[in-house]
């Protein structure tokens, strides 16, 4: 089975799509597809479908969408190579004790793959290999091919999952940018920064690594700029002052001093102060 959740769901048995098309089974096969091989509780699906008023037929219900969902799976297992009997729909998603689970066999998982990539770019950064840390957090988050699960209408248990992934791709693209910094690439990062600083108005990293690729490229005016936008929506927004990393950067480049450098937890991570 392969499994693609970054962008649109997409989940394939022998290379056949066994994606509903109605929204409560889409929902009861994403929250399986994210937590494969895993065992999802009955009570965790129940939430996510309804939410803290289950009705009282929400058990009757969910045993109906996971029939739904294995006749999709029946119409796509087939036999293997020496026509040995395949595994049923049962065995792809498997009832267990107090919930289900979708058995992958082995199969490819976008998540999985983006976490194994993603991983292997951090230690590459960790041992000052930025360019392999550049080109494995590339690879890792072209497997986005949009905002997750984003055809999926989501309840309390998925719009969770959908954060948390979406923390993980900006801390992999913190980190690619930061490589590329670290490889002189500034240039090559304005247009790119431009919009994720547009896309997300207080992300204190970003915003510094914006400010950074404009000082090198010996545009200023532009980096002190960033940051008065960047503070003034932390006041306006959140209540905050910039960080103190970040406030450092502005003033070494207010005064055309040495490099200016965000440093270790000055961005996004480090607690920002409040104003007043």
């Amino acid at each position: 089975m392969d499994i693609a959740v970054l962008g649109a769901l997409d989940v394939r048995e022998n290379g056949v799509s066994v994606t509903p098309t109605a929204p409560k089974p889409r929902q009861v096969l994403a929250l399986l597809a994210l937590h494969a091989d895993q065992v999802v509780p009955v009570a965790t699906l129940i939430e996510e479908l309804w939410g803290e008023r289950p009705p009282r037929s929400s058990r009757t219900t969910l045993q109906t969408y996971v029939l739904q969902l294995r006749e999709l799976l029946s119409a796509a297992v087939g036999r293997d190579a020496e026509d040995a009997p395949a595994r049923t729909a049962k065995d792809v998603l498997v009832t267990l004790p107090g919930g289900y689970l979708l058995n992958t066999s082995g199969g490819a998982s976008d998540v999985r793959e983006f976490e194994r990539l993603a991983g292997t770019g951090y230690r590459a950064m960790d041992a000052g290999d930025f360019a392999g840390a550049a080109r494995q957090l590339r690879d890792a988050l072209t497997l986005w091919t949009g905002s997750a699960l984003a055809d999926v209408q989501t309840g309390v248990q998925l719009e969770m999952e959908t954060r948390r992934l979406e923390e993980t791709r900006l801390c992999a693209l913190d980190q690619r940018i930061e490589a590329d910094l670290r490889l002189g690439r500034h240039r090559e990062l304005l247009g790119e920064l431009t919009v994720l600083v547009s896309r997300y108005r207080t992300h204190e990293n970003l915003h510094g690594q914006f400010m950074l690729a404009l000082h090198r490229s010996g545009r200023r005016s532009e980096a002190l700029d960033v940051y008065q936008r960047l503070r003034t929506a932390l006041v306006r927004e959140l209540g905050l002052e910039p960080s103190a990393g970040l406030r450092r950067m502005q003033r070494s480049i207010l005064m055309a001093g040495p490099e200016p450098t965000l440093g270790a937890g000055a961005g996004g991570n480090e607690r920002l102060s409040r104003v007043g």
